[in-house]
C-alpha cells in the first residue's frame, strides 16, 4: 500500500523523527540532558523542556517515572536563580501517563492547546493579492525587529518582561546564527502582520512561528501573503515541508491550503514565586 505525502501518519512520523529534542532549541544558551529530557535555557530567564519520548532506558513511561522526571527537571531549574519561568512542551500523541497531574501538582499551568500543522511548502507558495498600501518584506535591522516583536506582543498580550526576553532571544540568534528569517507586512510603513521562518538544519522542514496580525487587518489576505513569502523562502533553502504550531486564527488558513493537523501541543508553564 502506498502512502500520500499528506498522510497524517507519515507527516507525524517525520515530525517526531526530525523535529524533536535538540532540533527544537537552536536559540538556547545552554542545553542539558536529563534522561530522555532536553533542558534548555534562554536569555531573559526562560527555561524550556522537551523530548521525543518519556520512556527511560527503553522502559515504557509510567506514572511514577513521569512524576520523577517532572520533579528532577524542576529541581534543575530551581537551582538556577536566573531562571524565573519554565515551559514544558507536551504533545497530544505522546505516551505520557500521569503527565498532566504531575505537572499541575508541581506548579505548572497549562496554556491553550495548539494544532501541529504540517504540509508541503509548495502548497503555501502561491500568489496572493495584497490590499492597497500593504507590502511584505524581510527585516534584519535591530530597530525593525524590536518593532515587529512589539506588534506581536500586542496581539498575544505578552507581559513586558516576557516581551523583553523574546527580543533578547531573537536578537542574540540573529547576531550569532544564520538560520532564522523575520518577515513583516506593512501598511503605509506600519507593521501590521509578522512571523518568523526557521529552516531546520539536517531536516526536510522549515518552521513558521510567531504568526500574528493586528485585528483590524485580519481577513484581508495579509497573513496568507506573509506565509506565502516564507514558504517560497523555505523552498529556496531546499525544504520540502513547513510545520507550525497554530492557533485557531491560523489553523484554518493552513488547512485551506492543504495542510494537515497531525497532533496537538500544549505548553505548561512554571513561574518562580517569591
Amino acid at each position: 500500500m502506498t502512502t500520500s505525502p499528506s498522510d497524517p501518519a507519515v507527516l507525524l512520523r517525520a515530525y517526531d523523527e526530525q523535529l524533536r529534542q535538540e532540533a527544537e532549541v537552536p536559540s538556547a544558551i545552554t542545553v542539558d540532558r536529563l534522561g530522555p529530557l532536553v533542558l534548555a535555557t534562554y536569555l531573559g530567564g526562560r527555561g524550556f523542556i522537551t523530548y521525543r519520548t518519556l520512556d527511560v532506558d527503553g522502559t515504557p513511561a509510567s506514572e511514577e517515572s513521569v512524576r520523577q522526571l517532572v520533579e528532577q527537571a524542576l529541581a534543575h531549574y530551581e537551582a538556577m536563580p536566573e531562571i524565573d519561568r519554565v515551559e514544558w512542551k507536551t504533545r497530544g500523541h505522546d505516551h505520557a501517563p500521569g503527565l498532566h497531574d504531575a505537572l499541575v501538582s508541581h506548579g505548572f499551568v497549562p496554556d491553550e492547546p495548539e494544532s501541529i500543522m504540517i504540509g508541503e511548502a509548495r502548497l503555501l507558495a502561491v500568489d496572493v493579492e495584497l490590499p492597497e498600501g500593504v507590502a511584505v518584506r524581510r527585516v534584519t535591522d535591530e530597530d525593525e525587529v524590536r518593532a515587529m516583536t512589539a506588534m506581536q506582543g500586542e496581539v498575544f498580550g505578552d507581559e513586558p518582561a516576557e516581551l523583553q526576553g523574546m527580543v533578547e532571544q531573537l536578537l542574540h540568534r540573529l547576531r550569532t546564527r544564520d538560520d532564522m528569517e523575520m518577515w513583516v507586512a506593512e501598511h503605509d510603513g506600519r507593521i501590521v502582520s509578522a512571523g518568523r521562518l526557521e529552516p531546520v538544519e539536517g531536516t526536510e522542514f522549515a518552521g513558521i512561528w510567531g504568526g500574528s496580525t493586528l485585528p483590524d487587518y485580519r481577513g484581508k489576505g495579509i497573513y496568507r501573503a506573509l506565509t506565502a513569502a516564507r514558504a517560497r523562502s523555505a523552498m529556496g533553502h531546499g525544504k520540502r515541508y513547513i510545520n507550525s504550531d497554530s492557533t485557531e486564527f491560523s489553523r484554518p488558513i493552513l488547512e485551506r491550503s492543504g495542510f494537515v493537523k497531525v497532533s496537538t501541543t500544549t505548553p505548561y508553564e512554571w513561574r518562580r514565586t517569591g
